[in-house]
């Protein structure tokens, strides 16, 4: 082979070995991007409380001090207490008022909770977080957020909390961003609709500390609402919890607890009962049977009384909430805060 040939061959080689180190070199900053960008999990939970969706990016809280609702604290989670600060049990419940699993959620879960706050029993603390506004767009879950912190002062927190969930828009509708409907939806609840309920609506009184709460959620290490703990453990862990099997672990932990105070064996009795994932409820209400967060093929509605909720909001293959920021890539900002448009 003429010394000429042998030059080419070589040429060719380095040439083929550069475009490689391009090639690889564009995927690592793809990659970079990707995780600097918002992130979208999905996942099958059995239970179905999960299929999840979370931003990722900029996850520092707001350090400044915020308005406060009625009978909440400014701490590092804020949230908003329902029930006697003494029960037992505390419920912890992070959620998007456009999150469809949530609605699921409540509407399976609701009269068990609402029977064991009124008993004394449970403490809900209720984290609100804007991860669809962040992902999908727009400004409905801090708005309807905003507006029920309104109702906090009002003393009608639950009630109107209620309400956002019975009348809850598709998903892909923002119209919860409409503080008109908003206070429209308040007349629902007696009392609550008043000047300074309604001022508080259209100010954003309480933006920065919804803001705040998501914040809160991003940095949390939880993927997606809700996201549901008893007693700090989380309710996905158990496929076949239906209301009756709360009520039954709350009454469990009642019993230790007080067993534990007057032996000395067990002064944290109120942590054991693990929880589920809203699998097939009785009342025909399987938590996270519907739509969801799911992304792709994968979901799967319980349709009878008792069923189990199977794969819930299931992964399939789906992205999930990605939405899409004003550059094409996909994510919203970690307080979840809509997507530059």
């Amino acid at each position: 082979m003429s010394q000429n040939n042998q030059d080419k061959k070589s040429s060719a080689r380095e040439r083929l070995q550069a475009q490689r180190a391009k090639e690889k070199e564009r995927e690592r900053r793809g990659r970079q991007l990707k995780v600097a960008g918002a992130v979208v999990v999905v996942l099958a939970v059995a239970g179905g409380i999960g299929v999840w969706a979370a931003s990722s990016g900029d996850d520092s809280g707001d350090s400044g001090k915020v308005a406060l609702p009625k009978g909440t604290q400014d701490s590092d989670k804020p949230a908003v207490p329902v029930g006697k600060k003494e029960a037992p049990s505390t419920l912890t419940v992070w959620e998007d008022f456009r999150c469809p699993a949530c609605a699921q959620f409540e509407k399976g879960f609701r009269g068990a909770v609402h029977e064991l706050e009124d008993a004394g029993q449970l403490k809900t603390d209720y984290h609100l977080a804007t991860i669809i506004d962040g992902s999908m767009g727009g400004k409905g879950s801090v708005t309807a957020a905003n507006a029920a912190l309104c109702a906090q002062d009002a003393g009608r927190f639950r009630e109107y909390h209620d309400v956002l969930y019975e009348n809850q828009p598709p998903e892909q509708q923002d119209r919860f961003s409409d503080k008109k409907y908003l206070i429209q939806l308040a007349g629902k609840v007696d009392g609550l609709v008043s000047d300074t309920f309604t001022q508080c609506v259209n100010k954003g009184t309480y933006t920065d500390f919804v803001y705040k709460s998501n914040s809160a959620f991003t940095n949390s290490g939880y993927r997606g609402t809700p996201t549901v703990l008893l007693n700090g453990k989380n309710l996905a862990d158990d496929k076949n919890l239906t209301p009756d099997g709360l009520k039954q672990k709350v009454r469990d932990a009642a019993k230790d607890k007080k067993a534990g105070g007057a032996s000395g064996n067990k002064p944290s009795g109120a942590k054991s009962g693990s929880g589920t994932g809203e699998s097939g409820g009785s009342a025909g209400a399987s938590a996270g049977n519907a739509a969801g967060h799911s992304a792709g093929a994968g979901t799967t509605a319980g349709t009878t009384a008792g069923a189990t909720a199977g794969a819930g909001h299931s992964a399939g293959a789906g992205a999930g909430h990605s939405g899409r920021g004003a550059d094409g890539s996909t994510g919203g900002s970690a307080d979840g805060r809509a997507p530059a448009r």
